[in-house]
């Protein structure tokens, strides 16, 4: 078997991004006055050449969208404080062992001779087998083909796991969709190997993605699909049978790389332990070009001990596990040891009925409260520990994701504006045009205690500048009107991602994005104006 006919190859090649001639104007519209008099909105736009106006294409700065609201926090007191202070931005799941029929956590780690030495760049032999057999186990029973420890990379985490697949992509287009995961958006711009082309999700549809979606994404030319499922930040999941008509489309047309992490907070299957994967729908372990992320990280409650494994074709793990070498030198061997009796397939099935009955009443709880304050939340989240909380009710000064944080952490409470998770990776868009805009994250990972203290804040918060429920209501209903912006769309939306084509059409674009006026006003206007 040779890799003439995959989609992956050990390039390694580097660019350095084109230097801009000219000043370029990336916004639709000048800054409100509410955004220009807003510090939190300075800073934002200021923190990176991607984030301002009249953006151009040097980036000076890298970070997360959590890492970023962690610092204003840490300007605000958190460092010192932690403990007054309700995070329900950093996506983390609580770390006791208190949750009802969950096993108790190691206390110690016991380092053998061979953890004091280098250990494989691709993971310990004993734990990837153990990896292997959980999938076999929970997803490939009555199979014929079965993962081995071949199959099985071990990683330092879920991020060096996607650098590491980034890192041995051969020339691609590389489709990801929005809203997602945030650091997507920086692994993305690292490599030059491959153009990373959005794909957005329509926020009436649940931001859902449909084996249609898929169809097209590969019809355009895409040959790697990036996606976590379930899907980070809006707590929805693609599960079967969507999940497996999707595979099905992308057999041996593209290569798909599933973010699993969040598989065990799976609400579908009335708390069973079932897990979410797509190892259930692959025909040869071998053949099939699908690669799958997971690790101790979330399901499991352990985000500090950074162990991770991709789970992929023999050839692919090879690559994967070889670049490790120059790029983050492998996992911690002492905690790879640690691992490997917490994966027991029972061990973990009674693991996991634990969790998604314990975060699903942490889910009802907090929908519950949000609600009686008078957030519109239309749709109950299926899977992870996320809510994508819609701002579009609340008074002006406090109705866009990064005010609304701003707010937020004046009452020692941190969540994550929805524009971190509006991808942009090439800094082609002004994310003040973003439809992620009025949103923002909140996590209800945290402790059930640190919740009500962030539930609590967040009312104050509403008190504070007025929203009263009846109020949030009524601007729900009557929306705001927002044609001059509109009518400056078309051109901007025309825009052509790396390889010339078309990002999205400008009336399918504008439906997903401004919904306060019906779509069939917004497209009558923009055909008599647009040429």
């Amino acid at each position: 078997m040779s890799f003439n006919n995959r989609k992956f190859s050990m390039n390694r090649s580097s660019g350095v991004p084109r230097e801009s001639t000219r000043t370029r104007r990336f916004s639709t519209h000048e800054p409100s006055a509410n955004e220009t008099n807003s510090k939190i909105h300075r800073q934002f736009r200021n923190a990176h050449e991607g984030h301002k106006s009249h953006a151009g294409l040097d980036p000076t700065r890298a970070s997360t969208g959590v890492i970023w609201c962690t610092e204003r926090a840490y300007e605000h007191g958190f460092l010192d404080e932690p403990d007054k202070w309700a995070n329900l931005g950093q996506g983390a799941p609580e770390v006791d062992d208190d949750i009802e029929g969950s096993f108790e956590r190691p206390h110690t780690v016991d380092v053998t001779m061979t953890g004091r030495e280098y250990g494989p760049t691709a993971g310990i032999k004993g734990l990837r087998a153990a990896v292997a057999n959980l999938y076999n186990a929970h997803h490939r029973e009555g199979k014929e083909s079965k993962y081995t420890w071949e199959n099985v990379c071990i990683v330092p985490g879920g991020r060096a796991g996607l650098i590491r697949i980034a890192a041995v992509l051969n020339n691609a287009y590389l489709g990801f969709f929005i809203p997602d995961y945030t650091a997507y958006n920086e692994m993305l711009s690292l490599f030059k190997n491959f153009a990373a082309i959005p794909s957005p999700l329509a926020e009436a549809d649940g931001y859902h993605i449909h084996p249609d979606k898929i169809a097209e994404e590969i019809a355009r030319g895409t040959s790697v699909i990036l996606t976590s499922n379930p899907r980070n930040p809006t707590g929805k999941v693609v599960k079967n049978p969507e999940l497996a008509e999707i595979q099905d489309i992308c057999r041996d047309r593209a290569t798909l790389v599933m973010d699993e992490f969040y598989g065990g907070y799976n609400y579908t299957s009335d708390c069973d332990g079932t897990t979410i994967s797509a190892a259930d729908n692959i025909d040869d372990v071998d053949e099939d070009d699908v690669l799958i992320i997971d690790g101790l990280t979330k399901r499991f409650r352990l985000p500090g001990w950074r162990i991770a494994w991709i789970v992929g074709p023999k050839e692919f793990i090879k690559a994967i596990g070889s670049c490790g070498s120059y790029l983050d030198g492998g996992a911690n061997v002492p905690f790879q040891e640690a691992a490997i009796p917490m994966l027991e397939p029972n061990k973990v099935l009674t693991e996991m009925k634990a969790l998604q009955t314990h975060f699903r009443d942490k889910r009802d709880y907090v929908v519950e409260r949000l609600r009686a304050m008078g957030f519109k939340i239309e749709t109950v989240p299926d899977s992870t520990f996320y809510l994508w909380l819609d701002l579009e009710g609340l008074p002006d000064s406090i109705s866009d994701g990064l005010n609304f944080f701003q707010a937020c952490l004046e009452e020692r409470v941190i969540v994550v504006p929805g524009i971190f998770f509006d991808l942009n990776p090439s800094k082609r868009r002004d994310l003040f045009d973003s439809p992620c805009h009025h949103f923002v994250r909140f996590s209800y990972g945290p402790k059930m205690d640190t919740l009500k203290m962030g539930l609590d804040g967040i009312e104050r918060v509403l008190q504070k500048f007025g929203s009263s429920k009846a109020e949030a209501e009524e601007k729900h209903t009557s929306g705001r009107s927002r044609v001059p912006l509109l009518l400056a769309l078309p051109k901007h939306l025309n825009s052509l991602s790396e390889s010339g084509r078309h990002l999205a059409e400008p009336q399918e674009r504008l439906k997903r994005v401004y919904f306060p006026r019906s779509f069939s006003e917004v497209a009558a206007t923009l055909r008599v104006r647009v040429t």
